[in-house]
């Protein structure tokens, strides 16, 4: 018995994440895939595709300037659903928060097909928050057949909210399992930008912002967080790796590029990405998916969110919330630099999220699903 299994991702966290368990499928001959992108980070979902010789088969091409997540929602639904009747797949597979996963799942769920939720239980306490991913994830939660769960905290949200213990596996996240192939390959630097990044012995922080939450004032007070960092470290290389869109850019250019320490990039590959981050002496970040690599490689974390939905490295205290507040990015960040005791502490902690086995645990929670094989024991942090 061969299952055809549809994986549809369109955005470059879920392409990093789903990379891994599109391999193990592949080189299983339990299950036939057919990969769908849907298109919306067409040149960096490329990228993460061509690092791990991944080729999809359809692009549903939803991408337009200027949409909402409405545009998104119904393209995504217009433009899977005539795939879901010519390729009748046996199962869809979702991963995430992103909009177009949950309209991916939701146009399964029309076509009575089931659907696996990768990276499933993940949770804050209001559906706002962040939006819309927040409310994303409780939605496709409630139209999934299979959910992954990543850590034994997510699989506990579940199980609160009414789901059969017997439909959640815990498996890791696959990010552990994409980020380790990647960050401990010995490779260069593919961008010019980042060549002789670290060659002069300086320290490396590396910023990431760009979530819809942080546009506006709280990505402002960044800025001038990071500005006087700059200032007030001059031995310290700050590397930020713009976002494409002009909300970020139009903040954080006029703020810093007048300053010979501060790098500002254009997006980066993954693997060149996955490298700065093993290079770099702390993270800064409101990316949920860097929250839970740089971990793996020893790398303080500071979140620039007042909640989230990844509290377990928060628990760990390999990662610390300190939101937007000016005077806070400040102080934390100059505290990991000048107290090695504090840093040790975060740099050592354990990695809650993963083992770089997530997706075997996924593989195997598959074929249990269609009675050809049994689930692996789950993760434990």
């Amino acid at each position: 018995m061969v299952i055809k299994v549809m994986p549809v991702y369109g955005t470059r966290p879920e392409g990093i994440k789903m990379a891994p368990i599109v391999k193990a499928l592949q080189a299983s001959p339990n299950f036939d895939v057919h990969l769908v992108v849907t298109g919306q980070h067409r040149e960096m979902l490329a990228q993460v595709n061509e690092t791990f010789g991944i080729r999809p088969h359809d692009d549903l091409d939803i991408f337009a300037h200027g949409q909402g997540i409405e545009a998104v929602t119904t393209r995504t639904l217009e433009r899977l659903t005539p795939l879901l009747k010519t390729e009748k797949p046996d199962i869809v597979i979702a991963q995430g928060d992103t909009t177009s996963a949950f309209a991916a799942g939701l146009a399964a769920f029309y076509q009575q097909i089931p659907v696996v939720h990768v990276e499933a239980g993940l949770r804050t306490p209001s559906i706002w928050s962040p939006f819309p991913e927040e409310g994303n994830r409780r939605l496709l939660t409630r139209i999934s057949s299979l959910h992954l769960a990543p850590t034994s905290g997510s699989r506990d949200n579940l199980i609160a909210e009414g789901v059969d213990p017997d439909t959640i596996a815990v498996t890791g996240n696959t990010v552990i399992d994409a980020f380790l192939e990647v960050a401990q390959s010995q490779q260069s630097f593919e961008s010019a930008e980042l060549q002789g990044v670290g060659e002069d012995g300086r320290r490396i922080v590396l910023v990431t912002s760009h979530r819809r939450e942080s546009w506006g004032d709280p990505m402002r007070r960044t800025a001038s967080a990071l500005r006087r960092l700059a200032q007030q470290e001059p031995d310290v290389q700050f590397v930020l790796p713009l976002h494409a869109n002009p909300l970020v850019r139009d903040i954080f250019r006029p703020a810093l590029e007048d300053l010979e320490n501060v790098l500002l990039t254009e997006p980066l590959g993954y693997t060149d990405f996955s490298r700065l981050t093993a290079m770099s002496t702390l993270v800064v970040t409101d990316s949920g998916g860097v929250q839970e690599e740089a971990p793996s490689l020893g790398k303080p974390v500071l979140v620039l969110r007042e909640d989230t939905e990844r509290p377990e490295a928060v628990t760990a205290g390999t990662a610390l919330l300190i939101g937007t507040d000016e005077e806070l990015i400040v102080s934390k960040v100059t505290e990991l630099l000048h107290n090695p005791e504090n840093y040790s502490t975060m740099a050592n902690a354990v990695n809650p999220y993963g083992d770089g086995k997530a997706a075997a645990r996924t593989v195997a929670a598959l074929e249990q699903f269609f009675d050809i094989g049994q689930r692996l024991p789950d993760f434990q942090a």
